[in-house]
């Protein structure tokens, strides 16, 4: 049986694959609303429409019913909405159609598709009602989508015409208006047929051409006057004001006019379309729809459809813009939302029905080989649920085609659409998926049972519609002599899935796709199909990437050559494997974690004799041989095993041949260098697609490279130190891991002299360095837990370098002798060990010249960047007697006992002498004015002690602090002597002077006082002593009886001074009473002696006061003489 005889309705009956809302021939009208199908998915919009189209009939005085009367039709292109709204219209209308003799009204054709009555009879109750329907296009009848006000002008447009007024020039439907309003319409037009001889529906278009004539006509029909008439014509456009408040007034009073129950449906194809993105009109619409709701009370309804639900369209319109669209949704509450399953329903009642004997025969057919399509249809790596055949019914209902191919064609068209790769015509919706479907059912309609539509057969449904670009390289392909005919199918498969991201171009999938058979031979079909791709591939039409396949357009296929030139050396190729194997596999290790003792070893990485990222010195090596490197051949198992004996050993790893490493690498190298070099931001759109498309296919092309990688990683033979390992590990990662785990194992052997490691080095040498017991740490070195093995090797290290005079820098010794092989320690356990031997006096630390005590070494070290200016010194130390002898005489100096550790010891000593050192610099200055005791005193003892602290080394010390053993002795008596003196008996020794030199005044008078002269005397003595501290204690004695004694002489002396003086000035005045003197007189006199006796009371020297007597004397001969 053919496959034309399956079907119910003549497969080549002329169908229109696009519902046209324009398209209102009698053939058309009548095949839309004979062959609508009602399917489970439109029974359910229509009942809810009806229900919000009778609740507004029933309600007419409810505004919050009245008020919902939009309604928003979404749908996916090809879904059938514009069917749908095409269908409302012709039910609401319900007018009568005629075709081949027949007249049926619209609701008449649905007797009989809608098997519930009560639905039946809501569409009859809804349909009763006087409605006029204005079905329209939206995107066809605007002038333009640029105004603002572009949706409300087609509204006016289509309510014009169908008015019968002017559509294209609104102020002339506006005149129109004014007469149909006065009755006076008819009358115009007779007018103006009298005057012109022609009509004015074909004229009135040009009228500005027939001014004077349309005047004539409106000066007989309104009794104006010509001046009138002339000033309304020519000012009717510029008077004319559109506005959504006119609009929705115009409507009503239409509505008004035909009595209450009028009824006005806007049915508005593709509004999401014209809207896009577009604010301003979405609030246009929103504008319109809430004005029509109110002012007309629910008689007018607003119909549109859309591929976005309206939620999603106002969700996108709101990130784009702030405009409120609220009212929107309030007025559009009946929202219908038609799936892909109506599609597929339409396609099986409308194109697909079958008898039910042949429904019978293809059951049985289904029973025989259900298992074998089963195997045929399956699909991997999909995005989507593509399904094959559930039952019997299934096979039945879907046969010749498979019931994927529903959805994958569904999201084929979306995909071509969404991308450019089609012309207008598509990109229109002139293409629909019933259309398709009849197109490659009528492919096979001469072809017995048996046959399945592969995906190729569908190619042609939209062939013309394709853009000029993308046709042109299918369209040569049969004319290129190295492709077979098969190749051109296969290439339109590849392209109709090129965009679709949910299905992979890979084998698999394409044999599936090209199932023309029942019975087919997937293997055979599968070697036919590997044959073309290669075919293909080599002509540049289409591209790989990994297992998947893509179609190139003929921009894309000159880029690909250009791609394939593009040149790669073999260090460009071994970088970038060194790269994805290193970087992108093992995730940019270059540091392995011994388990056993948790420190980091770094490793060099190499890949194909090239290394990889930068050099680490002293670093492990891996070293990696893929089937790219020119000497792959040459490492066959026993050279692979030679090499890794070599650095001291070393991980050699082989990976296994692999033919599709070589060709991915080279074209995601190609592609990736290629893409360097477009940046160019004047590139055309088209070229920067591609581009883009290339880089996002070179992006998975090296996660395919990855994933190969890290296969042939696990899979790849491992060597190291002089053996082929087993590895055990299945992860990349994991057996490089098992590999370094032996490498570090077998090629450390010192690594086990550190027995113990301890969990916290840094806080463990803090608490070394500050303990000063030497004797304790000097037991612990030998304890397990302290390594004494390593400390031992340390030692000798230490000793060896110094018997060769080489510099030991701390730096040196941990990272280029401990922390490689052979030892491998962690840098802080050398370090601890380096203060163990420090905190027991072995060795000491420089930083630069300076050597550090044991408190300042913590802070030095704990820090990696100081370890190179650092330097160890093996140090030489006191013998044990000279030892105790520094300490018993340091007892005798300082009377305390120092530590018995040399360098606590010597810190002890140091930092006491250097508090004298400051104590005799302080008291210096005052003992150099030579008024102070104890200069040469503190000159010896500083000359002794500060060649003792230059020492900086503590042997050197300790020896030359015995050696001053006498002038040290010395230096104790005479320190606390002049301590003594400088901080206590400073004040009675100024006391004393300042006394001393008081009595001086006096000092003849008071050595002649047999009690006076000998304090006087013992006075001086203690003064010019050289160390009169033991003296002055007899100061203040000394000072008292000097004092006492001074002090009775002088006021012994001042007594008879003062009356001898007074007496003077007795006689004075009587000399100048008795010549009866003037006042000038008299103080020349008296003033004299009057000062001598003021003197003479405060004096303190007894010569003083002898010598005012003798002036007295001498003042009281002048006064005479002038009296």
């Amino acid at each position: 049986m053919q496959i034309k005889s399956l079907f119910k309705k003549d497969i080549f009956r002329s169908i229109n694959g696009v519902v046209k809302a324009h398209q209102l021939d009698d053939r058309s009208v009548w095949q839309e609303l004979d062959e609508f199908v009602i399917t489970k998915e439109l029974d359910k919009h229509f009942r809810k429409f009806l229900s919000a189209y009778l609740n507004v009939i029933d309600n007419p005085r409810d505004p919050a019913v009245t008020g919902k009367m939009g309604v928003w039709i979404s749908g996916f292109f090809g879904s059938g909405k514009s069917h749908f709204l095409k269908v409302l219209s012709y039910l609401l209308g319900n007018r009568p159609h005629s075709y081949e003799g027949n007249t049926k009204r619209a609701v008449e054709f649905f007797d009989g598709k809608v098997e519930d009555a009560m639905l039946f009879g809501d569409i009859k109750r809804a349909v009763a009602s006087n409605t006029d329907v204005i079905l329209f296009n939206i995107d066809s009848k605007a002038d333009s989508k640029a105004g603002r006000d572009a949706i409300l002008s087609v509204f006016l447009k289509v309510l014009n015409e169908m008015q019968g007024y002017d559509g294209d020039h609104p102020h002339i439907a506006h005149l129109e208006r004014h007469l149909d309003n006065q009755g006076k319409l008819k009358a115009f037009h007779d007018a103006y047929r009298d005057i012109t001889k022609t009509e004015w529906t074909e004229e009135r278009d040009a009228y500005e051409f027939n001014r004077d004539q349309v005047v004539e006509a409106f000066v007989r029909t309104l009794d104006q006057s010509r001046e009138s008439a002339e000033k309304w014509i020519d000012n009717a456009e510029n008077n004319f004001s559109l506005t959504v408040e006119n609009f929705c007034t115009w409507v009503k009073e239409y509505l008004d006019s035909r009595g209450p129950n009028q009824r006005l449906v806007f049915l508005v194809d593709e509004i999401g379309q014209f809207i896009g993105m577009d604010g301003h009109l979405m609030l246009n619409l929103q504008t319109v729809a809430e004005d029509l709701g109110t002012l007309c009370e629910g008689r007018a309804w607003v119909i549109v459809t859309s591929q976005e639900e309206i939620d999603k369209v106002l969700g996108a319109l709101r990130t784009a813009t702030k405009n409120d669209f609220s009212k929107i949704q309030g007025r559009f509450q009946t929202r219908l939302s038609l799936s892909s399953a109506n599609a597929d329903e339409v396609i099986q009642k409308r194109l697909l029905e079958k008898e039910e004997t042949v429904v019978e025969d293809l059951k049985a057919i289904f029973a025989e080989k259900g298992d074998i399509l089963r195997h045929q249809l399956t699909f991997r790596d999909c995005g989507m649920t593509l399904k094959p055949y559930a039952d019997g019914d299934d096979f039945a209902g879907n046969y010749p085609f498979a019931p994927y191919q529903f959805r994958l064609l569904q999201k084929i068209f979306e995909v071509i659409r969404s991308v450019g790769a089609t012309g207008l015509h598509l990109a229109k919706g002139e293409r629909s998926m019933l259309d398709a479907f009849q197109s490659a059912a009528q492919t096979v309609a001469l072809k017995e049972v048996g046959v399945l539509v592969p995906l190729y057969d569908f190619y042609p449904s939209i062939e013309s519609f394709l853009d000029t670009t993308v046709k042109r390289t299918i369209d040569q392909a049969p004319e290129n002599p190295s492709l077979e005919p098969f190749d051109t199918k296969l290439l339109q498969v590849l392209f109709l899935i090129r965009y679709v991201e949910e299905i992979k171009g890979n084998v698999d999938n394409l044999v599936t796709l090209c199932l023309n058979e029942i019975d087919a031979d997937r293997l055979a079909l599968r070697r036919r199909i590997e044959e073309s791709l290669q075919r293909l591939e080599n002509e540049t039409l289409i591209n790989r990437s990994g297992e998947n396949y893509f179609f190139l357009t003929n921009e894309e296929r000159d880029v690909n050559r250009e791609v394939k030139n593009v040149d790669i050396s073999g260090p460009e190729e071994a970088q970038l494997l060194g790269d994805l194997i290193f970087e992108d596999v093992l995730k940019g290790q270059r540091k392995h974690r011994y388990s056993n003792n948790k420190m980091d070893f770094t490793f060099n990485r190499i890949c194909d004799m090239h290394p990889v990222g930068g050099r680490v010195e002293g670093g492990l090596i891996v070293s990696l041989f893929s089937p790219l490197a020119d000497e792959y051949t040459l490492y066959n198992d026993g050279k692979c095993v030679l090499e890794s004996s070599n650095e001291g050993g070393q991980i050699i790893i082989r990976l296994q041949d692999n033919e599709r490493l070589g060709r991915e690498l080279r074209t995601y190298a190609q592609t990736d260098k290629y893409l360097k070099t477009k940046s160019d931001s004047g590139l055309p759109d088209s070229t920067k697609r591609i581009l883009r498309d290339n880089a996002d296919d070179n992006r998975e092309r090296r996660e395919l490279l990855t994933n190969l990688l890290g296969d042939m990683l696990t899979e790849a033979s491992y060597f190291a130190v002089g053996q082929e390992l087993k590895i055990k590990a299945s992860a990349p990662g994991a057996c490089l891991y098992e590999a370094l785990e032996y490498l570090i194992t077998n090629s450390f052997s010192k690594m086990g002299y550190l027995k113990y490691l301890h969990p916290d080095p840094l806080k463990e040498i803090q608490a070394i360095l500050r303990s000063n017991d030497v004797s304790q740490h000097t037991l612990a070195l030998n304890l397990e837990e302290n390594n004494p093995q390593a400390i031992e090797d340390l030692r000798n290290y230490i000793e060896l370098c110094k018997l060769k005079h080489h510099a030991i820098v701390l730096y040196d010794v941990i990272m280029k002798r401990y922390t490689v092989r052979p030892y491998g320690w962690p840098d802080w356990e050398v370090i601890l060990l380096v203060a163990r031997l420090l905190a027991v006096g072995e060795i000491s630390l420089k930083l630069e010249r300076d050597t550090l005590s044991l408190d300042k070494v913590y802070e030095n070290i704990k820090t990696p960047a100081k370890w190179r200016k650092i330097t160890i010194h093996k140090r030489k130390t006191s013998d044990p007697k000279a030892l105790q002898n520094a300490r018993q005489l340091g007892k005798d100096v300082f009377a305390e006992m120092g530590p018995d550790n040399e360098d606590a010891l010597c810190a002890f000593l140091k930092e006491r002498l250097r508090s004298w050192e400051s104590a005799l610099s302080s008291f210096k200055p005052l003992a150099d004015t030579g008024d102070y005791p104890g200069k040469e005193d503190i000159n010896e003892a500083l000359n002794v002690i500060k060649p003792l602290l230059s020492s900086d080394e503590s042997y050197k010390f300790i020896d030359r602090f015995n050696q001053y053993k006498n002038d040290l002795l010395d230096l104790g008596d005479n320190f606390h002597s002049l301590e003594q003196f400088y901080e206590n008996q400073r004040p009675t020794w100024e006391k004393l002077r300042s006394a001393y030199q008081k009595f001086q005044l006096n000092r003849l008078e008071l050595e002649q006082d047999e009690e006076a002269a000998p304090s006087l005397k013992r006075m001086g003595e203690i003064l010019t002593a050289p160390a009169p501290y033991a003296m002055l204690y007899e100061a203040e004695g000394l000072i008292q009886t000097a004092s006492q004694l001074n002090k009775a002489l002088i006021e012994e002396c001042r007594e008879k001074v003062t009356v001898r003086i007074s007496a003077l000035m007795e006689e004075a005045r009587n000399e100048l009473e008795a010549v009866s003197a003037d006042g000038n007189i008299r103080t020349q006199c008296l003033r004299p002696l009057e000062r001598l006796l003021e003197q003479a009371l405060n004096q303190e020297s007894i010569a003083h006061l002898n010598q005012a007597e003798q002036e007295a004397v001498r003042a009281l001969d002048r006064a005479i003489e002038k009296i």
